[in-house]
């Protein structure tokens, strides 16, 4: 894994191989182990490289083709690189060394852009033209690795795998964009293509940016994910095929000249990628996990059971030690509002794992293809009442249970008010972690005011939309594998293991197992209570029952109790004593929240840790903070 940067120099004349070396230097995390800049008359690349594939300064970028006319700085692996570098071979092409980074560069030679569909990997690369004067820009399928860019108009641009960089640039303005906060308060992250700050963006997950000296920059859309089901597939040769395609996708992603090993945390998705592992490796997998002090959020016992089951060497660490000092380090390494607070967790495991190895793999990606989520099997009943019972009846049960203080009750009276809604705008309820009532009330009068006539719920009904025709499991897993597992998911795991310079590969986000999960009928991967069914059953050769059948218990925190606890003085000296962030929220609403809380009136865990981690980010990028340590 590594980190790119880069520049037109019509966005900045001045820039010079001293600003690039400062692009790199603030994200060194990602690459600590060697670094170049290369610069001519039209652009500028800088590249931190962490040395996975082929340890010798042949490996070191940015790196040119054989003839010069191409140079590329590039973040990622590509699995597949053997096999594209043995076709090239055959075709007559020579090679100075054994990187992936050097077969890109010959592929595109032979096939330009259409190389991309070619990559089975995690990717964001720059790749210069020096003969067309050409800048390419692409990202993976799936959006493992991140691409930021800033754009003044015309050929004015700067690209970087992290904000930090992009704000080493001269002329880049930190100006808050109101409605990225309102997004942020509503989803705990922001959505593509937005970033915090005006004129700066994400590339979207399987797009690419062409720009040409002197013209406007184009952006594209190479992959899409398509449903549907694959006529005359059984449920018996579906999960043979299955467990085929993802026993290749970990055997690839063991490919390394570094120590490898595996996050656990003895759920399914986890223990399957570790017993897939135990099949392909020579040596004890090494694995680590994270555990708590609260027992209901503790996973740990049921990953040392995995972890005997396949004699690994194991490792575990309890959060608890300096808990606000870790929580205040976090927004450097985001450099937007980031509030998923599995976060934590994911730092510490990543901290853990670097201790051993350099590689690590990783269950991500499971739940979004092949639905793993509770809320799919609640959204589920919502869409049954939706389509089975009158909405009068739904109407009047909903107005009956909302009186009603039985957290049973209340539960119905959730479950009515979203079967009342077009099925797109309960995805969005569902998917939102604070009421638009109570956003409008957060928010300081002037972001209201900038944010009139702005919904966020755009940014959930623009995928819901595309599936019309769909069945609703469908809609609800496209539109998760387009916006919260590249938004939130990958960014997550990206920036908390890049902090450590450790690179996570996840074989469940192999672009073919997500292509054929798409062409599953959804009754196989979730009926009634039952999730991720044929997953389950594929994996029935590999784990016992007690792994298979355990409910799904995810990366959690107890932010609740923290609140009261371990984190009330940090976070009230945060929170209730800044006048600065009266430019973003209602200060007597934040109060009235932190109350209500205190007092159990509510329990507002989640929203106080969005409020936290935007006054920490406001603190560390707005309010006079360094932002590149």
């Amino acid at each position: 894994m590594c980190g790119i940067a880069g520049f037109f120099r019509s966005l900045c004349p001045e820039g010079d191989t001293r600003l690039l070396r400062r692009m790199g230097e603030v994200i060194s995390h990602r690459g600590p182990d060697a670094s170049g800049e290369f610069l001519d008359d039209q652009v500028g690349l800088s590249h931190r490289r962490l040395s996975i594939l082929d340890l010798s300064p042949l490996g070191n970028q940015p790196m040119h083709s054989l003839d010069g006319r191409y140079v590329i700085v590039f973040n990622g692996e590509i699995y597949n690189f053997l096999e594209l570098r043995g076709e090239l071979e055959r075709e007559g092409v020579s090679f100075r060394s054994r990187t992936d980074t050097e077969v890109i560069l010959a592929l595109y030679a032979r096939e330009g852009v259409a190389c991309l569909k070619r990559l089975n990997g995690m990717f964001a690369l720059a790749l210069w033209d020096r003969e067309t004067k050409t800048l390419l820009l692409a990202r993976d399928r799936i959006g493992k690795k991140p691409l930021y860019y800033y754009h003044a108009g015309g050929d004015r641009i700067a690209f970087a795998s992290e904000i930090k960089s992009l704000l080493e640039v001269p002329g880049v303005e930190r100006q808050v964009e109101p409605t990225a906060v309102a997004d942020y308060l509503k989803y705990l992250y922001i959505p593509a293509p937005k970033t915090i700050y005006r004129q700066l963006y994400k590339l979207p997950p399987a797009h690419y940016l062409e720009l040409k000296a002197g013209e406007e920059p184009r952006i594209s859309e190479y992959w899409d994910v398509e449903f549907g089901a694959a006529p005359g597939l059984t449920p018996e040769a579906a999960e043979e095929e299955l467990l085929d395609l993802l026993q290749k996708a970990t055997a690839c992603r063991m490919i390394a000249d570094v120590p490898l090993g595996a996050f656990l945390s003895g759920g399914v998705d986890s223990s399957a990628v570790v017993a897939l592992m135990a099949r392909a490796a020579r040596e004890p997998v090494k694995t680590c996990s994270i555990g708590f002090d609260d027992k209901r959020h503790d996973e740990t016992p049921y990953a040392r059971e995995v972890a005997r089951l396949f004699a690994t060497e194991h490792k575990e660490y309890r959060v608890s030690a300096d808990l606000a000092g870790t929580v205040a380090l976090l927004p450097r390494f985001f450099d937007e509002p980031f509030a998923d607070s599995s976060a934590l967790p994911t730092y510490h495991v990543s901290r853990l794992a670097r201790q051993s190895v350099t590689v690590a793999l990783a269950g991500d990606g499971g739940d979004e293809s092949f639905a793993g989520y509770q809320k799919y099997a609640i959204e589920l009943k919502e869409d049954l009442a939706r389509r089975a019972v009158p909405r009068a009846l739904l109407s009047l049960i909903g107005k009956a249970a909302g009186a009603a203080s039985h957290p049973l009750l209340r539960k119905a009276s959730s479950l009515t008010r979203s079967a009342l809604l077009e099925p797109a705008a309960a995805y969005y309820r569902t998917n939102t972690f604070v009421e638009d009532d109570l956003l409008a009330e957060l928010l300081s009068e002037p972001f209201r005011r900038a944010c009139a006539g702005y919904d966020p719920a755009e940014q959930t009904t623009r995928y819901f939309s595309r599936m019309q025709g769909a069945d609703h499991v469908t809609a609800m897993l496209y539109t998760d594998l387009k916006s919260y597992l590249p938004g939130d998911i990958l960014v997550k795991v990206d920036r908390m293991s890049m902090a450590h310079s450790l690179e996570v590969r996840a074989p469940f986000l192999d672009y073919r197992i997500v292509e054929f999960a798409a062409r599953l009928p959804s009754n196989w991967k979730i009926s009634g209570g039952e999730k991720k069914i044929i997953l389950r059953k594929a994996f029935g050769r590999l784990l016992p029952d007690s792994v298979l059948n355990r409910p799904k218990q995810g990366f959690t925190v107890p932010l609740d109790a923290w609140f009261k606890s371990e984190l009330r003085e940090f976070a009230a000296s945060r929170l209730l004593n800044d006048p600065t962030l009266s430019q973003y929220l209602s200060l007597n609403v934040v109060r009235r929240v932190w109350e209500e809380h205190q007092q159990d009136r509510a329990r507002h865990g989640t929203l106080l840790w969005s409020l936290l981690m935007l006054a920490l980010w406001h603190q560390e990028y707005q309010g006079g903070a360094p932002c590149s340590k």
